[in-house]
């Protein structure tokens, strides 16, 4: 007999059902993308408005980014403790809460307190909308799922970009700026409250009649043939202890699970968000410095994140068929070289703009696929905290690349060497996860690494066979 979480992860796609929770859970990838991406173009309106040093510049960034790092870790905790359904709403309005307030800010040192409380509850959507989106998921199409989820990403920095060029010429812009996105987040909010909580959370909690009941009602909607299933034993879990105690409780379980996957997770994630980070964050700060107008350099940064739609297409239509590892090993250096040559290239207009192009598709290209592999690297009660925290190292190291970008990098060693450094970092994490992690795709959650889980090459033999053998002469 089979288990429950074996029936949610084998039932039918229904954009009516599973599709429901991407696009909700999406929406709020969104906004994160948003936020993130208007750090680039607040930071030389406030550091105009403030008469702030390129130093100081770097702390409108990093406040932010920093604030998402301690959200990451929180949030990621938080929702393996009381459930990913509470967590996926409670994020969104902390964060409409203080961006609101950040709008009204009186001075630097309030709007930067403000920014960074913002940040803590916009940290845990990522973390939290992977896991919750990946276990309502058919494993079958999990990982176009979760790669697609990136497609919210270029969705919201394309937004941030655009919705920052048109206020440029409106008094007290970055204030707008940030008013702009609160009705929407607020709004999400509520139709957040809907989604029922994951099934796969259930079973692991022992709460077998909740569980029970959510995936009666999936194999209801999606029209599956229903059939007996069995609950496993809840995973015994030791929830002493406060918030901070829990949050490093789950660092020592998410190492202790396997040491060689959260060291190849960790590393991915800093160095690719290193880079783009860096460049997402001072872009519009690099045209200004190299003679592009105010309203040019954002246009032209709105255009990069614009093309990253384009790249989540493509990793979409390969994840499965290529595999996630490759994907990323391709992409992942790709990337790096773009801003090498964008930086040889500032120069030419034009060269520089083509090549802030091939930057944003190939960055999102490779960091979907990269958050759908580390999301499904963890098992069930250590999958958002798992994912929380190497997100969290992601923006912890790169929430100081801002300030160190602007007042050390850029200035000491010049934009190529800079993208150079971060490039080799890329290529070393990449040899790293190749050798070092499992690949994830077609294989059911839970038993990413279990050698009984048939390959996924298995798998497609075994497809292909059962094919025949129906269509047979």
């Amino acid at each position: 007999m089979r288990t429950g979480d074996q029936i949610v992860q084998d039932l039918p796609w229904r954009w009516n059902v599973q599709g429901k929770i991407f696009l909700i859970g999406g929406l709020g990838y969104m906004f994160d993308a948003w936020d993130v991406a208007l750090n680039g173009f607040l930071t030389p309106l406030v550091g105009t408005e403030f008469g702030l040093s390129p130093g100081q510049k770097g702390l409108v960034a990093t406040a932010n980014l920093i604030g998402m790092a301690v959200g990451a870790i929180a949030w990621g905790t938080v929702a393996d403790r009381i459930g990913r359904k509470r967590a996926f709403s409670i994020t969104l309005l902390l964060f409409a809460l203080f961006s609101a307030l950040g709008a009204l800010s009186p001075s630097l040192e309030m709007f930067l307190l403000l920014r960074f409380l913002a940040g803590i509850g916009l940290g845990g959507c990522i973390p939290v909308d992977y896991a919750i989106v990946s276990e309502f998921s058919p494993r079958r199409q999990r990982g176009r799922v979760l790669s697609a989820m990136d497609g919210w990403w270029p969705v919201g920095t394309t937004l941030a970009g655009v919705s920052a060029t048109l206020l440029v010429p409106v008094e007290g812009n970055w204030r707008w700026m940030l008013v702009l996105m609160i009705l929407p987040a607020v709004l999400l909010f509520w139709v957040r409250r809907g989604v029922p909580e994951s099934p796969l959370y259930l079973v692991r909690k022992g709460r077998e009649a909740d569980a029970r009941a959510v995936i009666d009602d999936l194999v209801s909607r999606t029209g599956a043939t229903a059939e007996p299933y069995a609950i496993p034993p809840a995973v015994v879990e030791d929830t002493r202890g406060g918030a901070v105690t829990a949050a490093f409780d789950q660092l020592r379980r998410v190492w202790a699970f396997n040491p060689r996957i959260t060291a190849v997770a960790w590393s991915l994630f800093v160095s690719v968000m290193l880079v783009y980070y860096a460049a997402l964050s001072w872009m519009p700060s690099i045209l200004r410095a190299q003679g592009f107008g105010e309203i040019a350099a954002f246009a032209s940064t709105a255009l990069m994140n614009a093309v990253g739609i384009v790249g989540v297409a493509l990793a979409v239509l390969v994840v499965d068929k290529v595999g996630r590892k490759r994907v990323i090993a391709v992409a992942g250096p790709i990337t790096a070289v773009t801003l090498v040559v964008f930086s040889l290239l500032l120069g030419s207009p034009a060269g520089a703009v083509v090549a802030i192009g091939a930057f944003g598709l190939f960055a999102l290209v490779v960091i979907p696929v990269m958050y759908a592999y580390v999301s499904e690297l963890y098992p069930t009660e250590l999958r958002a905290s798992g994912f929380g925290w190497a997100s969290s190292s992601s923006r912890a190291v790169t929430g100081f690349a801002p300030l160190l970008f602007g007042s050390v990098l850029w200035p000491v060693l010049g934009l190529p060497l800079t993208f150079t450094v971060l490039g080799v970092l890329v290529v070393a994490a990449v040899v790293f996860m190749m050798v070092a992690a499992p690949e994830t795709s077609g294989r059911e959650l839970d038993r990413i690494a279990d050698p009984a889980e048939p390959s996924p090459t298995t798998l497609a033999a075994a497809e292909a066979a059962a094919t025949t053998e129906t269509s047979g002469p």
